[in-house]
């Protein structure tokens, strides 16, 4: 199987101090400075998004929400007739 083409860009302004430390890090597990910055970047990444997308709640407020979803189902008013007509969209 081939990587994927790497056909993108990212510059980045960083001190002299990061910079020597990012060098070092890389050098110390026998990668390039690219290929050590860009899984660094992306691991973190897929940290920040996974953790955007989590709810968290906590132990009170899940219950309730249990609590409901243990609920038998209501009849509303309407509802059935809604859900089973045509649509007024056409093909």
């Amino acid at each position: 199987m081939t990587a994927p083409l790497k056909d993108r860009r990212i510059e980045l302004r960083v001190t002299s101090a990061q910079k020597a430390a990012i060098e070092e890090a890389a050098a110390l597990q026998g990668r390039s400075v690219t290929d050590f910055a860009a899984e660094a970047l992306t691991a973190r990444a897929d940290e920040v998004i996974q953790r955007d997308r989590q709810l968290r709640v906590d132990a009170i407020r899940f219950d309730t929400f249990i609590e409901v979803l243990d609920r038998p189902a209501q009849n509303l008013d309407g509802l059935r007739a809604l859900l089973t007509r045509g649509s007024v969209f056409v093909d």
